[in-house]
């Protein structure tokens, strides 16, 4: 983890608000990036405050979907599973990665994105 993260520090993740919708009524939140589940990708893409914009615009800068876009605030704290800073690359910058499904009650925020 970066010496500019805490264990305390939210934690973003964006996604469609039909997606939050479901996870709220199931309890738990499992898709991993836009179009990709948890199953298939192992975990869980987020990213801090600083990468927020670079992210979303990486995902969804042709997005045209039926859904307005969220960020979901995630407290790490409040995580059942592995919270990992990991490197796309070897030197890379890191991001955020959740090794399991997030729980709707370490969700301690939802913004609209509005790009």
């Amino acid at each position: 983890m970066p010496e500019s993260e805490s264990t305390t520090a939210t934690i973003l993740h964006i996604t469609e608000r039909a997606l939050w919708d479901a996870a709220r009524e199931r309890g738990v939140y499992e898709w991993s990036t836009r179009g990709r589940t948890l199953q298939e990708e192992g975990f869980i893409h987020c990213s801090t405050r600083a990468q927020l914009p670079r992210v979303a615009a990486f995902l969804y800068g042709s997005y045209d979907g039926p859904d307005e876009l969220v960020v979901l605030v995630v407290d790490p704290a409040r995580l059942d599973a592995p919270l990992k800073y990991e490197a796309p690359e070897p030197g890379g910058e890191e991001f955020p990665h959740i090794y399991g499904p997030i729980p709707v009650d370490a969700v301690v925020g939802v913004e609209t994105w509005a790009g």
